[in-house]
């Protein structure tokens, strides 16, 4: 009897514990650890899977973009590193000074820009510096409005005594280019400092500037730009933070270390005789400021980079203009790259200034890069969800981190050297500027394969709108331009990402989510901004003229 009740009890727990397999087995589980589980541990169907043809030919150019990239990006953190290794080596103070001040030229290109010529020349005749020695030329080159403006300004100054002369053009050759080396020939200077009509020089600028020319080697002294409209709007934010990264660590990594860096085209000096060994001003380049700088140092003078001299200026405040602006400067410096790099390798400059200048001349290549990885992206995402999800992060992780994580190093460094109480609110503003780099890949990816190709352009001016506060209205809104194709091939884009988001979701894989947002926040902020801007200013007021609203395309670079 009793073996019988231990045989029952004993089956009966049998029974329980067949039960509760079971329903382990088919019962619906959740929760965090149950999909770490099934989605990146779960070996059932590893070796299923074998390359073919397609992957190779989606993954082999998907993986050759993104080490380039990935290089780019590994330059971006020995930038930082150099920046820091090498700070001993900057001294803002002069070593000598002049027992005699020199004759300055002060140089003034302007291109229908009748807004900010006013609030320009005025500041340029307020600069302390000796009136005998100082030399201001307006170099207009304008086909509106502007010269008879400019004209009356100039012709006010003079008759209070300043030594400024008023210089207008009228075939416009060479463009900036030209004018410059039109003022050139007249002018009385030894030393020529230029400002562009969007800068605001403050009275010290050139008593500060002047002194490092007392070493007879320096042929060029760049100062920092400064933002007087950088909280009108977020775009505003972000663009004075990107030109921060460069004027913060480029400059100052390549200057600290001995490397060759480049004249900005504004808030300069240079000495005469570097102008005329290197070359003279040249316009077969967009960038003539950057083809100048090099062929000077090639020719053995010495450049100095000066961030404590800050030297106010408009940033734009429309995305169009943005990226005209953008646009230029990339198609610029291609043009650069293959007009100088050969004369860089051929000189005697060390083999790490050579490397230092490819690095420098072909960043811009990054953004056609950047057009085929988006186009491969999709593919490839569904060719290596299915190799396993270790080799994924074993390759992808250390790729992602070189290339797209060294961007937010590199400005959040930036913005702590220049602000280190507030430093920490650029957190805020990375995704958007991440999302806008991403965002100029077509327009910049035009102008670049326009350099490669050699299809030459005008040089087309940023315009300049004379804001400053935030909800101020502009003046310029004649020199408002429209782009035709380039919003809707982002706007297509952007929609293409969001497929590629709804598809990782699909297969639940929502590490892969947050970079894909970027690309469709990227595109569609570009896209509907070129489409928008400008226009909300016109239904408020009711409608504007044709002439107003220029409603044509750049005709370079986007």
């Amino acid at each position: 009897m009793l073996l019988t009740l231990v045989d029952s009890a004993a089956f009966r727990s049998g029974e329980s514990l067949s039960q509760a397999l079971a329903f382990l087995a088919f019962a619906p589980q959740s929760g965090w650890r149950h999909y770490l589980k099934t989605q990146y541990a779960d070996q059932t169907f590893r070796g299923l899977y074998h390359w073919n043809a397609f992957d190779a030919a989606m993954l082999i150019p998907y993986f050759a973009v993104m080490i380039v990239l990935a290089l780019y990006g590994i330059h971006r953190y020995t930038m930082c590193y150099q920046y820091f290794k090498y700070r001993r080596n900057y001294d803002p103070s002069p070593p000598r000074h002049f027992d005699e001040l020199p004759r300055v030229t002060v140089q003034l290109p302007i291109f229908n820009e009748q807004f900010v010529i006013d609030r320009l020349i005025d500041a340029v005749c307020s600069i302390e510096y000796p009136r005998e020695k100082l030399e201001i030329q307006v170099l207009d080159d304008s086909t509106d409005e502007t010269q008879q403006v400019a004209a009356a300004i100039v012709g006010r100054y003079a008759a209070l005594g300043h030594p400024i002369v008023y210089i207008h053009r009228t075939n416009r050759h060479g463009f900036k280019a030209g004018a410059l080396d039109a003022g050139l020939k007249v002018a009385k200077g030894a030393l020529v400092a230029i400002f562009d009509a969007d800068f605001v020089p403050p009275s010290d600028w050139l008593m500060n500037v002047i002194h490092h020319f007392a070493e007879p080697e320096i042929g060029m002294v760049q100062t920092r730009w400064t933002h007087l409209n950088r909280d009108y709007s977020m775009l505003t934010q972000i663009e004075a933070i990107l030109l921060d990264g460069h004027f913060v660590l480029e400059h100052g990594a390549r200057a600290r270390c001995g490397e060759f860096f480049n004249f900005n085209g504004t808030a300069g000096m240079w000495r005469r005789e570097a102008i005329v060994d290197g070359g003279g001003w040249q316009h077969d380049t967009l960038t003539e400021d950057t083809d100048l700088s090099y062929r000077s140092q090639m020719a053995g003078w010495k450049f100095k980079y000066l961030p404590e001299i800050e030297c106010p200026s408009e940033l734009p405040i429309e995305m169009t203009a943005f990226k005209t602006q953008q646009a230029r400067w990339a198609k610029g410096l291609i043009q650069t790259s293959i007009k100088v790099l050969p004369m860089v390798f051929r000189s005697s400059t060390s083999r790490r200034n050579k490397i230092e200048s490819v690095y420098h001349l072909t960043a811009n290549m990054s953004y056609p890069l950047m057009v085929i990885m988006s186009a491969l992206l999709m593919p490839a995402m569904i060719c290596r969800f299915y190799q396993g999800w270790f080799q994924m992060l074993l390759i992808d992780v250390p790729l992602f981190t070189a290339s797209s994580l060294s961007i937010a190093v590199f400005y959040l460094m930036s913005q702590r050297e220049l602000y280190p109480r507030t430093w920490k609110k650029t957190f805020y503003y990375l995704p958007f500027l991440m999302a806008l780099g991403i965002g100029l890949t077509v327009t910049n990816t035009k102008a670049v394969m326009e350099a490669l190709f050699g299809v030459k352009s005008a040089f087309v001016r940023t315009p300049k709108y004379r804001v400053a506060q935030k909800g101020e209205k502009s003046q310029a809104a004649k020199y408002r331009k429209r782009l035709k194709l380039a919003p809707w091939i982002e706007l297509l884009l952007g929609f293409y990402f969001l497929l590629a988001i709804l598809y990782t979701f699909s297969n639940h894989n929502y590490f892969t989510a947050p970079f894909l947002i970027l690309f469709v926040v990227g595109y569609w902020y570009t896209g509907l901004m070129s489409l928008l801007q400008g226009r909300f200013e016109r239904w408020r007021s009711g409608g504007a003229s044709a002439e107003e609203s220029s409603p044509k395309p750049f005709p370079v670079g986007v």
